[in-house]
């Protein structure tokens, strides 16, 4: 399984979440590909992240598997992973 996570240097929630998202792979290593909305527009457009920021598009064998957007929290990605099988 990899994560393709989607921000944007100008959004605040996206900060907040990279964080949060260093914490939870400190626990659960997990393959991330990090974009950028703007600097990596047009790898970013194949996913079509849409309007909330950021998105964290959770992949198996480079189909998506499930998706979530804006703010939350470290155990609730954590329950993510483990329901999703990491």
């Amino acid at each position: 399984m990899k994560v393709v996570k989607i921000t944007a240097v100008w959004c605040s929630a996206c900060l907040i979440m990279n964080k949060i998202w260093n914490k939870v792979i400190e626990k659960k290593p997990i393959e991330t590909i990090s974009l950028d909305l703007d600097f990596d527009e047009e790898e970013s457009n194949k996913y079509t992240p849409g309007e909330v920021l950021p998105v964290f598009i959770f992949m198996d064998n480079d189909k998506e598997i499930k998706r979530i957007t804006g703010e939350h929290t470290e155990e609730e990605l954590i329950k993510i992973l483990e329901e999703i099988g990491d």
